[in-house]
């Protein structure tokens, strides 16, 4: 394919066609079929709107200035020739590719100028990611279902039938006008690269706030953050703010499964946000499956790995006045030595229940200051009543061997214990306490229909050849 440089359109012979094949004809074409294509694109000078309704009335000649389109002949040796207008003959010969600075946000169309029909559509950038599209009824027209990216270079193939049925092809390139450079949304990934537990949920903190009033665009980047992972796992964002989105699974992640999260939001127009920038994936691992589950009332932690109990534990968990959070947690970190002291959860120095000491083995998993910890002090009532203040006390020998077990996102699960549900965002990551539902409801994608435009491209897998619609 001929390089493009500037906004430009390309055409060159369809490298996956053979022409001596092509050369054979058919009965009613011969080597010589072809059909012309009209390519319509918005031109950055003309409003979006103007331009969208351009595309809707079907390729009409002065419409507006913000649509232009060319005449492309598609043949059956699969070369092609950008014609000099619409009305251009074969005879008057190919004219210079024409310039056009392509406006990302607006449609991009292809149909046909006279008999025949479309058969198949792959329009794909220069990163390898595919833009979906859909063919109108009679296969006359085609029309991207995904925006294009700004600065991106695009390959497009064509293929089609003439009115006898004979095959014919062309492939384009055009390349989309650079976004500005300043103020571009970028996302900031998490976690760090590393080995985590089954409960570690991805977080994605955007460079500047998307409201909640924009749906439209709070779906573009959604669809734009890409978490994949293997083995494979039904999972979605949920919008914790206007600049914090989390991804989680449904269910925990699978042990020892690899996670992958990028972002396809560089060259995306996100409404009236600007730009998509350049941001930095990260990737991860998980270990086994750890989970402890304190039953409050029994006065017990039961500890299982991959599904298979391997440690059970006498505990101590918040008394009247201090109850434990009950929920799902997970690990936040782990710190050989804290310091504790009653005052930084609201108790007075000078009262009864003040404490000031050092605490060994301490996991914590909440930011408030929770943590599954050494508590010698109180061996004597660990698997028989609750006296902390909040904590989940254990003999230094089992905590000893919790915090040596553990790792950051394990699964710490309180029941019975009377005290009030984990938050779900504001201390700590209490997101598994929202059922599968309510975690939707979070989405841009799944709480609200979104138009099939508004979403960006971002698969590289999964190429958009489009059959005709019957």
């Amino acid at each position: 394919m001929a390089a493009a440089t500037g906004a430009v359109l390309v055409v060159a012979a369809t490298p996956d066609r053979a022409p001596e094949q092509d050369a054979k004809g058919s009965a009613g074409g011969g080597p010589h079929a072809s059909v012309t294509l009209l390519v319509g694109r918005a031109l950055d000078e003309g409003d979006g709107g103007i331009a969208a309704r351009c595309a809707v009335e079907g390729f009409r000649d002065g419409l507006c200035t913000g649509w232009r389109q060319q005449r492309v002949r598609a043949t059956a040796r699969g070369a092609g020739s950008v014609l000099r207008g619409p009305a251009s003959r074969e005879a008057d010969g190919p004219a210079r590719t024409v310039v056009l600075p392509t406006n990302a946000g607006g449609p991009l169309e292809i149909a046909l100028a006279q008999a025949g029909a479309l058969t198949d559509v792959t329009v794909r950038d220069g990163h390898g990611r595919y833009v979906g599209g859909t063919l109108a009824p009679k296969s006359r027209r085609w029309t991207n279902t995904e925006p294009l990216r700004a600065g991106e270079l695009y390959t497009v193939r064509v293929g089609a039938q003439d009115a006898a049925g004979t095959p014919v092809g062309v492939t384009m390139a055009f390349r989309t006008t650079p976004p500005p450079d300043e103020g571009r949304l970028t996302v900031e990934f998490g976690p760090r690269p590393g080995t985590y537990g089954a409960g570690r949920i991805v977080t994605a903190a955007l460079s500047r706030p998307v409201p909640a009033t924009d749906r439209t665009a709070r779906a573009r980047v959604e669809r734009a953050l890409q978490v994949t992972s293997e083995p494979a796992v039904e999972g979605g964002w949920h919008w914790v703010d206007d600049s914090t989105l989390h991804y989680r699974p449904r269910t925990y992640w699978p042990a020892h499964a690899e996670v992958h999260v990028t972002s396809g939001l560089d060259g995306v127009e996100v409404g009236d946000h600007g730009y998509g920038g350049p941001s930095d994936s990260t990737e991860f691992t998980i270990g086994d499956r750890i989970e402890a589950v304190t039953d409050s009332a029994a006065h017990e932690m039961t500890v299982r790995r991959n599904g298979r109990v391997i440690r059970t534990i006498p505990v101590t968990t918040g008394k009247a006045g201090f109850r434990t959070r009950s929920g799902v947690k997970v690990v936040l970190g782990k710190e050989y030595q804290v310091r504790m002291r009653g005052d930084t959860v609201g108790i007075k120095r000078g009262t009864s229940e003040f404490y000031d000491l050092p605490v060994f083995y301490a996991t914590r998993v909440t930011w408030s200051g929770e943590y599954v910890h050494a508590a010698p002090w109180s061996v004597a009532s660990q698997g028989e009543e609750n006296v902390s203040h909040g904590c989940t006390g254990m003999s230094t020998t089992d905590a000893a061997w919790f915090f040596q077990t553990v790792r950051e996102g394990d699964i710490v699960q309180v029941v019975n214990s009377g005290g009030k549900p984990m938050a779900p965002f504001d201390n700590g990551f209490g997101d598994w306490n929202l059922d599968w539902r309510a975690w939707q409801a979070g989405s841009a994608l799944t709480s609200a229909p979104v138009p099939a435009a508004a979403h960006p491209a971002v698969s590289r897998h999964a190429p958009s050849r489009l059959r005709p619609l019957t």
